[in-house]
């Protein structure tokens, strides 16, 4: 149910006519939150800008928006306003496969039409505040750029994920993998671009998120330095794709060759992407944002309920390395009716096949090792699920016959690979391709693109990488224990990750080492465990050997019975960057993972967030030993209440996880 809202304030400066205001004069606007904390003004005069305070602090100060056509039109220069209409909105909207069964939408909002056909909807939470541009324009728009400025009020320590690794010269052509650099704003690399989310800490414990959603059609936003303050940023925007070619790693990539001048052509009245500031008093807040579920699009599958999300046995990462078998382990028949074996054992929901398993670029043809019917056929005696890997264009070119081909034929999805950008056209695929994918009722798993949304409108798209995840410690010396306690504050906000935990060979930070055939994890064993509760993963892999899984059943087991979507999550204390203890429930079970990065720590969990009642505790703590042999773990049992709390030591690089089921 919708109403005006009294708190919601619009202030004009000057009396005049709401359907007739004048460019030349001053007017500024008022947006309050509910509660009144977060304010944001608009001052639209010659040019539109806003600010933003909260809790009576300048959180950022004017910061100029605009929409550049390519016909030279600035949309937002000399604006005059036609209409302006304002809502509230206090609504509980469900939640298809996300860590709650239902978030708070709770908002007041404008919505201000503009002369020319344009217009824009400014939004208030009690924790941020999100706007997007809009077209009434029948016959559509080409946007040569648009003016997305984020001002901050001073120079504050920031997390910037920077594109380090472009592609074939073209900073915007990146996997998404990145480490985070922290560094005061003013300290930002001048000639180079960050992706979003991106983390500013405010002081006194506050911080702001800068986001995005609903990028359908329309490119990602990467962050530059605004030279001119050195205190805020800018928004900076792919152009266009012209020419392509294939390129990269065996060919997967689709480079773009040549860009347009312009990053959008739209072909009717549409709205435009949000771009999101939220706002948390402390690291727990942070860790508990909501922002990109509220705003996005809501699901375009009307009936969702054969969407299975589950766990996956995964066979890339390990280099299919079972052993103590009668047959060469490889991509072949054997080996994937051993994977799907283990899989039944332990309740897993799917197997992949990963890179191979099709003949050269023809994803409809597959390797002459594989009768992939025979696999199929074997999988469903067994319950258990097959998803397909691809690289991305070697599905777009084909993907109306490839949809319909492996789902007529029992195939549960596809894990799409190598997209590597985020401009126009890559966008619109992901939609596309969710979209014939929901027809044919396949899940989708997308590698080498960040979330932004579509995981909400389409709830198909059960999973993203755009993760410096476990693969890249296969040749890489990356600090993990780190990173691993900053992404659920940032990364992880904008949606799941496929970071792909579950090593089973695991070494302190001097033990450890680069190994492409017997990967190894950085930390402890338990921290792989608990990546499980902490980390968001509707479709959620286990990256080691099934050999290794049945070797280590005591880990395995409780690894198998941590759900992938929950119906509660409660962040139980955090530090970014430093540590993070999370609780999650499902069917009136509770999970409890902790991690830490590198320092040894020790934590108390109070469990009074438990339900009444007694619980059967289920505990993998760091081994005693943990620091010199990261596979050392005790695992123990107790019978515990909500008045009971636990201290807890985590070794470095290590976790904590537990399972507490209702007796």
């Amino acid at each position: 149910m919708k109403k005006n809202n009294p708190r919601l304030l619009l202030l004009p400066v000057f009396l005049m006519a709401m359907n007739c205001f004048s460019a030349s004069r001053q007017s500024k606007y008022i947006v309050s939150s509910p509660d009144n904390q977060t304010v944001l003004q608009l001052e639209v005069e010659s040019s539109i800008q806003w600010s933003l305070t909260n809790a009576s602090e300048t959180l950022l100060t004017p910061s100029a928006i605009s929409l550049h056509l390519a016909d030279g039109t600035v949309l937002g220069k000399n604006p005059q306003i036609e209409s302006i209409q304002k809502e509230t909105a206090n609504n509980v909207l469900p939640a298809i496969n996300y860590r709650k069964k239902e978030i708070r939408d709770n908002y007041n909002q404008i919505t201000i039409n503009f002369k020319g056909d344009y217009g824009l909807i400014f939004r208030a939470y009690n924790d941020g505040i999100a706007y997007r541009f809009f077209s009434t324009k029948k016959g559509g728009i080409t946007i040569a750029d648009e003016e997305a400025n984020f001002n901050l009020n001073a120079d504050h320590k920031a997390w910037i994920p920077y594109v380090r690794d472009p592609r074939e010269g073209d900073k915007f052509q990146t996997p998404f993998e990145i480490i985070y650099d922290q560094t005061n704003i003013s300290q930002f690399h001048s000639d180079s671009l960050a992706i979003l989310p991106l983390l500013v800490d405010l002081g006194n414990q506050k911080k702001a998120l800068l986001m995005e959603t609903d990028l359908e059609d329309y490119p990602g936003m990467y962050l530059g330095l605004n030279k001119q303050t050195k205190q805020g940023f800018k928004g900076v925007f792919p152009k266009c794709p012209v020419n392509e070619r294939v390129g990269g790693y065996e060919n997967l990539n689709f480079w773009v060759s040549k860009r347009a001048d312009f990053i959008a052509k739209t072909t009717k009245s549409r709205e435009f992407p949000w771009r999101i500031v939220f706002i948390s008093k402390n690291d727990k807040e942070l860790a508990d944002n909501d922002m990109v579920q509220r705003l996005a699009a809501p699901s375009r599958i009307a009936d969702a309920s054969w969407i299975k999300p589950g766990k996956v046995a995964w066979d890339w990462w390990n280099n299919w390395n079972i052993t103590h078998v009668d047959f060469r382990a490889g991509i072949n028949t054997p080996t994937y009716k051993y994977y799907i074996d283990f899989a039944s054992e332990y309740g897993l929901e799917y197997v992949v096949l990963d890179e191979g398993w099709y003949k050269g670029r023809d994803i409809l043809t597959s390797s002459d090792e594989i009768d992939l019917k025979e696999i199929l056929g074997y999988a469903k005696t067994k319950n258990v699920g097959i998803i397909l890997w691809t690289a991305w264009h070697d599905l777009d070119k084909v993907k109306e016959q490839a949809f319909a081909k492996y789902a007529a034929i029992g195939v549960k999805g596809f894990k799409v690979d190598f997209f590597d950008r985020d401009d126009q056209k890559s966008m619109r695929s992901c939609y596309d391709l969710a979209e014939i994918a929901a027809k044919n009722k396949m899940l989708l798993d997308y590698h080498g693109m960040k979330p932004s949304g579509i995981q909400k409108t389409w709830p198909n798209v059960v999973n993203f990488e755009g993760v410096k995840g476990l693969e890249n410690v296969k040749w890489a010396r990356d600090n993990m224990p780190p990173y691993d306690v900053t992404l659920p504050f940032i990364r992880m906000m904008a949606g799941p990750m496929d970071y792909t935990p579950g090593a089973m060979r695991n070494a302190t930070r001097d033990n450890f080492q680069p190994s492409n055939s017997m990967p190894m994890s950085q930390g402890t064993r338990v921290h792989q465990m608990a990546m499980y509760v902490v980390f968001e993963a509707p479709l959620q892999m286990l990256c080691d050997n099934p050999t290794a899984y049945c070797r280590e059943s005591e880990c395995t087991h409780f690894i198998a019975k941590i759900p992938t979507v929950t119906d509660r999550t409660v962040i139980l204390d955090a530090k970014v960057s430093e540590y993070i203890v999370t609780a999650r429930s499902k069917n009136n079970n509770w999970f409890v993972g902790a991690l830490t990065n590198w320092d040894a720590r020790t934590l108390t969990v109070d469990l009074s967030f438990l339900p009444e009642g007694k619980y059967k505790a289920v505990i993998f703590n760091d081994g005693i030993n943990a620091d010199r042999d990261a596979t050392d773990y005790k695992c123990e049992e107790k019978i515990l209440t909500n008045k009971d709390k636990l201290v807890i030591q985590l070794a470095p690089g290590g976790g904590w996880a537990a399972r507490f089921e209702k007796k």
